[in-house]
């Protein structure tokens, strides 16, 4: 068996700096490639999506707190001591994901330049995010002025504002038009989950796309939770807010869930007693019944019955509509013109009411075929097949995760790639929740796909998950690694991303012949040049 060789282990992060060990040696095993002091050329600040800040404000240009999985309580203590905008980039939810526009580095920058004056973008981190920031904004003014980068004006430090407007579909503030084709159900009888293959005609707007970028949708509210809104109000539907009714800005242009803390604010203003101090608290971000988790627009409305704000406060104390974005499961090159998406439909009770996710259930049973609806193309950050096709590439995607390696495979078998293809799935139950089995299995038969490894979670008394196949696996998978493949994973990021990496350090240890931290190092290295991707969320 061909084994890789390992550098002399070369320590840049002392013991003891203020990281956990796994932080520690996975900055360290960075910073020593990045830096190419174990053989290799030197990484660009920007090579892989990873953002090293511009010097000038006493910033070092790590950032440890850049993990997913990491709860913002411990990305903020990582990010003690730094500049603002480092700081802000803490309280982003780290998923460089482009929801906002932005990456997370570049997000927060913005911010703390005051070219982006819109703190609640950052979609993945939701109502925690946005408190930080704005908490964190309160420090501009008085913060030291940063280095400016390139493009920015030496006068002020902001980078100058773009002259030209984005490529129509390229940008979520410039999104184009795509006609809804269909939807179809992946999971049979019996299943606990309900997952659609959704597609899409964008034909019209002549949008094209890579495999790994994701399709950014612009979703609208359930017209029956709207018009339970509105008799919660008193109003009528067609009074009219900012040249709408208020029944079309609340179905197109504010979100219902959850209640922000400028809501509150309002309640506050038109209520007394303890009910004001109660919604007084909650707009600080306090919890006083213990529920505030839970409120969504129409929650809040009910916690405080009686109020009746008028509509055009109300509208303007909600956050705007935030479009979702989606991986794309189809390949541009083998059905050019068509894109698909595959979403769970998003639904869970809390207390009797059924709440619904908007985008998840838009797609699933409210657009219907034909339907236009705005939409566009965001570009992936380090997420995509290697250049060669001779590659071998190895794809981790349980559940919905499936979607962009239906999507890199389709597209190897359009452009004749001629590297091995390696899927882990695995879902709850094998009968009705294997997504795409028929074409699959084609796939296997065919020869693209040379291996595809299974894993069910409730078929059997234990549960087994992707990574427990994967160890099951080793062997073949180190061997797949020392012939150069590239990994992937795509799917949840605070439990499966991270279960999937540990198990992928095991695997580098026992069968690399290495110890922990070598293959903690390994591993690192391997995301340092490309060869480890991930798109969670």
């Amino acid at each position: 068996m061909t084994q890789m060789s390992v550098p002399p282990k070369i320590e840049i992060i002392p013991a003891n700096a203020p990281f956990s060990e796994g932080q520690r040696l996975w900055l360290n095993g960075f910073l020593v490639g990045m830096l190419g002091l174990d053989g290799s050329t030197a990484l660009s600040p920007i090579e892989n999506g990873v953002m090293l800040a511009p010097q000038g404000d006493g910033d070092d240009g790590e950032a440890p707190w850049h993990d997913p999985a990491m709860a913002i309580a411990d990305r903020m203590k990582l990010a003690e001591g730094r500049p603002l905008r480092r700081r802000m980039m803490a309280a982003m939810a780290q998923q460089d994901c482009g929801q906002c526009g932005y990456n997370c580095a570049d997000y927060s920058d913005s911010i703390a330049n005051k070219s982006e004056a819109r703190l609640n973008l950052c979609a993945p981190g939701g109502k925690e995010t946005a408190r930080m920031l704005k908490q964190l904004f309160e420090e501009v003014d008085k913060a030291p002025a940063a280095k400016p980068a390139a493009g920015a004006t030496e006068a002020t430090g902001a980078p100058a504002a773009p002259e030209v407007k984005a490529e129509l579909g390229r940008a979520r503030e410039n999104p184009a038009d795509a006609t809804f084709l269909s939807r179809r159900l992946l999971n049979k009888g019996g299943s606990e989950k309900e997952t659609y293959h959704v597609e899409f005609d964008l034909s019209e707007s002549k949008l094209d796309y890579v495999v790994g970028d994701s399709f950014g949708v612009f979703a609208r509210n359930d017209l029956g939770l709207v018009d339970q809104i509105i008799a919660l109000l008193g109003a009528s539907h067609t009074t009219k807010v900012n040249n709408k009714t208020l029944r079309e800005a609340l179905v197109e242009d504010v979100s219902l869930s959850p209640a922000p803390d400028k809501l509150f604010e309002l309640l506050s203003f038109i209520t007394g007693g303890a009910q004001r101090e109660k919604a007084r608290a909650l707009a600080q971000g306090e919890d006083p019944d213990g529920d505030a988790a839970t409120l969504d627009v129409m929650a809040a409305l009910q916690k405080f019955s009686g109020t009746r704000p008028h509509p055009e406060a109300f509208v303007e104390a909600l956050e705007p509509l935030q479009p979702r974005l989606y991986s794309i499961s189809s390949s541009h090159n083998a059905t050019p013109g068509k894109l698909s998406l595959t979403v769970d439909s998003v639904r869970y009770v809390i207390g009797k009411r059924k709440r619904l996710g908007v985008a998840s259930t838009f797609l699933g049973e409210r657009i219907n075929e034909g339907d236009k609806l705005k939409v566009y193309v965001q570009k992936a950050h380090g997420f995509g097949l290697p250049e060669d096709p001779k590659i071998p590439v190895i794809m981790i995607g349980p559940g919905t995760g499936i979607a962009p390696f239906r999507a890199f495979l389709l597209d190897r078998k359009a452009t004749g790639a001629q590297g091995k293809n390696w899927l882990f799935f695995g879902h709850q139950r094998s009968d009705c929740d294997f997504f795409y089995r028929d074409e699959l299995n084609a796939m296997k038969t065919s020869g693209l796909l040379t291996r595809l490894s299974l894993a069910w979670s409730r078929d059997g008394e234990k549960k087994f998950y992707v990574q427990d196949r994967m160890r099951e696996l080793g062997r073949e998978v180190w061997t797949w690694l020392a012939e150069g493949a590239h990994l992937y994973i795509c799917g949840d990021a605070k439990r499966m991303a991270k279960d999937v990496e540990r198990a992928l350090v095991d695997i580098v240890a026992q069968f690399g012949a290495r110890s922990t931290d070598e293959a903690v190092s390994f591993v690192a290295d391997l995301k340092k040049k490309g060869r480890f991707q991930a798109d969670v969320y």
